[in-house]
C-alpha cells in the first residue's frame, strides 16, 4: 500500500507521517497554504517529508481561504484562549476546511496511482469540528468512491478519529516523532504561546501521555487553569 498524508505539520499529522513511515506504506506528504494566520507550520510539514525521504506537495488555496471568513484562522478574529471543549473555541473553525483539502488530495492520490490518503483527525476534535467526526469520514470515504469509480480505488484512513491527543503522543513516541519539530500554536509567533486551543492541548496531551514535552511555551503553565477552568 502506498499512502499519502495531509500533513499539516502539527503534533498529530507529523505523528502520522511516523507512523506510516514506520510501517512501511509511507510515499508522500501534502500540505495546504490556505492563508492561515500560523502558516509557519507548514514548514514543519515539508521537514517532516524530507526526514522521512518522500515527496513533498504544498498546495496553495489562498483565494480559497480568502473567502472563507469568519474563523479566527483566516480572518481578523482574535485567536481565543483556553480548552477546546469551550464554545469560544468555535472561533477557530474554518469552513468546510477538511473536505476541501481531502478532495485535493484525493485528486493528488488518484492521479499518481496512490492506494489511500490518510488524516490525523482525533476524537478530541469532535467538539468543536464537525468535519473531524467519524460521521464525515464515513460520508467522504462514500462520496470519493462514487466520485472515482471506473478511473481509481484510493481508500480513506483516518487511524485517530476515536483516539485522544494523548494516545497520539503515545504513538508518535514509539514511531520516534520528533515532537519538537511540529508546531500546535494557532497565533504562529516566535514559540508556542501555551493559552490558544492547540497549545493547550498540546501542553494536556503530554501530561496524561507521560511523556516529556520538549515544547517552549510562552506561557507554559496557562494549561493547567483552562483544564481546571474545564473540569469546573
Amino acid at each position: 500500500m502506498k499512502t499519502l498524508v495531509v500533513c499539516s505539520g502539527g503534533l498529530d499529522s507529523v505523528s502520522l507521517a511516523h507512523k506510516c513511515a514506520g510501517e512501511g506504506h509511507l510515499a508522500a506528504l501534502v500540505s495546504f497554504d490556505y492563508g492561515q494566520r500560523h502558516r509557519r507550520e507548514i514548514a514543519f510539514a515539508r521537514e517532516a517529508a524530507e526526514r522521512l525521504h518522500v515527496p513533498f506537495h504544498l498546495v496553495d488555496i489562498g483565494a480559497i481561504g480568502a473567502v472563507l471568513t469568519g474563523s479566527a484562522l483566516t480572518d481578523d478574529v482574535a485567536v481565543p484562549d483556553g480548552h477546546y471543549a469551550e464554545e469560544t473555541m468555535k472561533a477557530t473553525v474554518v469552513p468546510n476546511r477538511n473536505a476541501i483539502m481531502l478532495t485535493i488530495a484525493f485528486g493528488l492520490a488518484a492521479a499518481q496511482k496512490l492506494d489511500a490518503v490518510v488524516l490525523a483527525v482525533h476524537g478530541g476534535d469532535h467538539f468543536i469540528y464537525p468535519d473531524c467526526r467519524p460521521g464525515f469520514i464515513d460520508a467522504f470515504r462514500a462520496m470519493q468512491a462514487a466520485a472515482l469509480d471506473g478511473y481509481a480505488s484510493v481508500a480513506l484512513s483516518a487511524p485517530f478519529v476515536e483516539s485522544t491527543k494523548a494516545d497520539i503522543v503515545v504513538e508518535g513516541a514509539r514511531f520516534d516523532t520528533p515532537f519538537e519539530r511540529t508546531w500546535s500554536c494557532y497565533r504562529g509567533g516566535e514559540m508556542h504561546c501555551g493559552r490558544c486551543g492547540t497549545c493547550v492541548e498540546r501542553r494536556e496531551a503530554f501530561h496524561l501521555a507521560g511523556v516529556e514535552d520538549p515544547t517552549t511555551y510562552a506561557d507554559p503553565d496557562f494549561w493547567q487553569a483552562a483544564v481546571a477552568g474545564r473540569a469546573g
